[in-house]
């Protein structure tokens, strides 16, 4: 039940007829306070420290799609989240979809005749009917080809540990320019060659599709399955099922894979794992970092943690000895790497005064305009979308806003009236309430108008945008401008001759205790589609180039900066360093749930600030090694506002990406 107060197991006898489908992992039905409720059937016992038991129902299914391992990790999950297990269950395991699992049923009699013959009073956990055996390696199975792992100096011993049978857990800061799928695909494919299976999530569909194609073509296909909630009901739940009966070794996915059930899992791995898409917006709001890092340790199976950029979670990783770090030979790195160019550096402020304020500045315009005679795309980076997203008054600078809810107002398109971004009223006859004025300036620039201006700047230069309307994943070579939001650049073939870094400020001066790591993450995304600079190769960042973030772009040394970052935050004591928990609600709600919180020793409050609507948030911040404790503490005082049929409702936090 999703009821703190009832988060625990409850005991039921096995009717006779239902003691052969009743194995452990089920879908049941039972009655629960006068109510026929879903349940999972999580062990079977021969006798219950309760007296009186009701019965089982039904059984919904006798496929059981609930792995032990799962299981497990759903309350380990739980708990380190201060949540319950249903809600982690319904995150684990996709919907039932009748049709595929007849259809699953159907292909596999011998599956049925086990079950026929299984004894009624059968304690011991039924599996689905196993698909094909993982290969036994013979001693001398050869070490798999490093490939691209040799511009590392750790990437061929981290493919012999992984084909040897071992654990090793790495944090892997990527190449420019690298093929991170296939590199993947090498390490899951040395995990296979050892007897084990192996687990990739990945942030997005694109990300998915080159990583699917990756693996496709280095295992053959059969040999992995995709998991994603974009598939649809039917394609899902037979991916899922395809993976519980352990036919394929290889899982990959978005976040909705983290909880897949792989046989014999030997490799958890995750691509960019400050992307915020791998947090889940559903209680109790797992990240699928967290879970991977919790199935390595549960199962003793090696982790992968990489990307262009690296978070302050994985340098705690490299920090405290639980992972290795695989960066990049310095010889191979320079030879890699763009041309990177801040515009804030006192040359450049000589040569050009305006770049202080100027949007495009002369240096940007000249890299762009060198790239295009040369036949070259170049991206340009904007983090707005859309046309004008935020407006002012002409003469004053007031920010426009809208006449009936206050919010703020945008343009459409050049010939377009002003209309509000939330409640989407047109405000055509807008007058400035400070100065009666009714002309409009751009206070923010998105990515179609910068298109509509570099569009006239460079006449006869096609002009593309890649946003939320419209995500494009491969540009031609030639001459070219792209107009892209962060996370949906597109690649280009033999790669962009200039990335243009605009709206620096937009990133940085967010309000996010992340600004400079999300900064970085983006702008390393883009320079990482540039030529190397001996190819022509060259990044301008429109910011200042004394800037930590831009340092780190500029040395492309993103592990300096998370070290950095890292000691900030233990200095701050903030997240990861420090562990917390955010408490949202009315304000007597939360008042009451931290009132009947045993907190541990050393926690400390802090707060109240208001969060959205009438509602407040307090922080709760605790060293690492009572994080069980607080999450503990924080589960039990939800149970007793929950037993008390509390009605004002309590979103609780471990660890969450916005603070602020």
């Amino acid at each position: 039940m999703p009821l703190a107060h009832l988060d625990r197991p409850f005991d039921y006898l096995v009717p006779q007829a239902l003691a052969t489908d009743a194995v452990p992992g089920v879908r049941v039905k039972v009655r629960f306070a006068g109510q026929l409720v879903d349940g999972w059937l999580l062990e079977r016992a021969e006798r219950s420290d309760h007296p009186r038991l009701a019965y089982l129902e039904k059984v919904v299914s006798p496929v059981p799609v609930l792995a032990p391992e799962v299981a497990r990790l759903a309350r380990v999950v739980a708990d380190r989240y201060a949540g319950s297990l249903a809600d982690v269950l319904r995150l684990a395991v996709p919907p039932r979809h009748a049709r595929v699992e007849k259809e699953i049923i159907s292909q596999a009699p011998a599956a049925d005749a086990t079950r026929a013959d299984a004894t009624p009073a059968a304690a011991t956990p039924v599996d689905p009917p196993p698909g094909p055996a993982a290969p036994t390696p013979p001693a001398d199975q050869p070490v798999p080809e490093p490939e691209g792992w040799r511009d590392y100096p750790a990437g061929p011993a981290l493919l012999r540990a992984l084909a040897a049978g071992r654990s090793p857990r790495a944090v892997w800061s990527a190449l420019p320019g690298e093929d991170w799928a296939a590199r993947y695909a090498s390490a899951v494919a040395a995990t296979v060659a050892a007897g084990r299976g192996a687990l990739v999530v990945v942030a997005d569909g694109r990300d998915l599709d080159r990583l699917d194609a990756a693996l496709t073509a280095r295992l053959g296909a059969g040999r992995h399955v995709c998991l994603s909630a974009a598939l649809g009901p039917a394609r899902r739940y037979r991916a899922f099922l395809t993976a519980r009966r352990g036919d394929a070794p290889v899982v990959i996915g978005t976040r909705a894979a983290m909880f897949a059930p792989v046989d014999r899992l030997g490799l958890v791995a995750i691509w960019d794992d400050g992307d915020d898409l791998h947090a889940e917006p559903r209680a109790p709001y797992p990240h699928a970092r967290e879970v991977l890092l919790t199935r390595a340790q549960l199962a003793d199976a090696g982790a992968l943690v990489g990307g262009y950029a690296r978070t302050a979670e994985a340098q705690l990783l490299v920090e405290t000895g639980w992972a290795r770090e695989v960066i990049p030979d310095r010889a191979v790195l320079r030879a890699r790497t763009p041309t990177v160019v801040p515009t804030g550096d006192d040359p450049q402020l000589a040569r050009d005064p305006g770049a202080a304020t100027a949007r495009l500045p002369s240096l940007a315009w000249t890299a762009a305009r060198d790239a295009l005679r040369a036949e070259l795309p170049v991206l340009v980076q904007v983090p707005r979308r859309g046309y004008l997203p935020s407006v002012a008054c002409a003469e004053c600078r007031t920010p426009a806003r809208c006449p009936h809810c206050a919010g703020p107002l945008a343009l459409p398109s050049a010939g377009g009236s002003p209309a509000c971004r939330w409640c989407a009223r047109i405000a055509a006859a807008y007058a400035c309430p400070q100065c009666g004025g009714r002309r409009l300036r751009a206070s923010v620039t998105g990515a179609r108008r910068t298109a509509e201006e570099l569009g006239r700047a460079f006449p006869g230069v096609p002009v593309r945008t890649s946003g939320r309307e419209e995500v494009l994943t491969e540009v031609p070579g030639g001459a070219g401008l792209v107009i892209a939001t962060p996370g949906a650049e597109p690649a280009a073939a033999g790669g962009y001759g200039a990335v243009l870094l605009l709206d620096t400020w937009a990133l940085l001066t967010r309000a996010d205790l992340r600004a400079g790591e999300e900064a970085l993450r983006r702008w390393t995304a883009a320079a990482a589609l540039a030529r190397p600079a001996a190819d022509g190769g060259r990044v301008v960042v429109v910011a200042d180039g004394a800037l930590a973030p831009v340092q780190a772009l500029l040395r492309w040394d993103t592990g300096w900066f998370a070290a950095r970052e890292l000691a900030e935050r233990r200095e701050l004591g903030f997240p990861p360093a420090m562990r917390m928990a955010s408490v949202t609600g009315p304000p007597a709600a939360v008042a009451d749930l931290l009132g009947q919180a045993r907190l541990p020793d050393g926690a400390e409050l802090l707060g109240p600030v208001p969060a959205d609507g009438e509602r407040e948030r307090m922080l709760v911040r605790v060293p690492r090694a009572r994080a069980a404790a607080m999450a503990d503490a924080l589960h039990a005082a939800a149970g007793i506002r929950s037993a008390r049929k509390a009605t004002d409702p309590v979103r609780l936090q471990v660890d969450p990406l916005a603070l602020f």
